[in-house]
């Protein structure tokens, strides 16, 4: 009844501002979850927000104990969240930075890669690591899926270049100073290379696996990113992907596990018109 009376009391004097007041909040909190729902700590996030409806709902019920609980391992949750989200938080704010308020910028926002762009992107890193296969030339190769790697790009060198066949092959060259790190790939764009990846922590790994394969494996292990590696003794493609290992793979194989990964959340009939097979015999 106290609840009924305070929600009576809350509509008859609602004004115009507690609208405008509800929506910025809204708002805000939106932009929040936009930032956060795509990380590799979002499961940490929905924990904190249920220890916070715990915590209210037993503190109406009157369950004392209960309520001291939550309430307290609240405020530690506090703490983990600016602790484990801290690279997005440092991301948004920077972006936040160099946007300003041009509200615009919230409203719409351009549409992302189609699926042509995405099935040409397939083709692209396939060409490039036949290529390097043949020539057995080393390369790593991380392609973004819903979780961000804004902390795994900012250890590299800011690339933001279409991609192509040969701007891969130049980045992966013996000479080049960016061929011992990971590529980044989002879409059809090479955000960064150069960039260090976290090495596996799987013990049942093959003790033949290098560095550049086990890296390649630990991002897998951490997000649900796609990675293509090329070995530089071998010449073997490998594609990492839920933290296990697919080797031996041919051009075709690797341009249909890319085609698939990418295309994952998009609807069959968006798919129709494009070909899924690639490279023809005797190319």
């Amino acid at each position: 009844m106290e609840f009924l009376y305070t929600l009576r009391n809350a509509l008859v004097t609602f004004r115009v501002q507690d609208v405008v007041d509800i929506l910025i909040v809204a708002f805000i909190f939106y932009k929040l979850l936009s930032v956060f729902k795509n990380t590799s700590g979002i499961k940490i996030l929905w924990g904190i927000i249920l220890i916070m409806v715990v915590s209210q709902v037993s503190g109406w019920l009157k369950l004392y104990l209960l309520n001291s609980i939550f309430s307290g391992a609240l405020q530690i949750g506090i703490i983990a969240v600016v602790i484990v989200f801290q690279p997005e938080l440092r991301s948004m704010l920077e972006r936040l930075g160099r946007r300003g308020f041009n509200i615009r910028h919230y409203i719409s926002r351009p549409d992302r890669d189609g699926t042509a762009d995405l099935l040409n992107t397939a083709v692209r890193i396939s060409e490039a690591c036949a290529k390097m296969s043949r020539e057995k030339t080393g390369a790593l190769i991380v392609i973004q899926m819903r979780t961000h790697l804004a902390e795994i790009a900012n250890t590299g060198t800011a690339i933001n270049a279409d991609i192509s066949a040969a701007l891969l092959e130049n980045i992966f060259f013996h000479n080049s100073p960016l061929h011992d790190g990971a590529v980044l790939i989002e879409g059809n764009k090479i955000l960064a290379a150069g960039c260090v990846l976290p090495l596996s922590k799987n013990d049942m790994l093959s003790k033949e696996l290098g560095t550049r394969h086990r890296a390649g494996i630990g991002i897998t292990e951490q997000s649900d990113a796609v990675t293509v590696i090329v070995s530089e003794e071998t010449g073997t493609i490998s594609v990492a992907e839920g933290g296990m290992l697919k080797r031996h793979l041919n051009a075709e194989t690797l341009t249909r596990i890319i085609e698939k990964a990418l295309t994952h959340d998009i609807p069959e009939e968006n798919k129709k018109g494009f070909s899924f097979r690639i490279f023809r015999k005797g190319e």
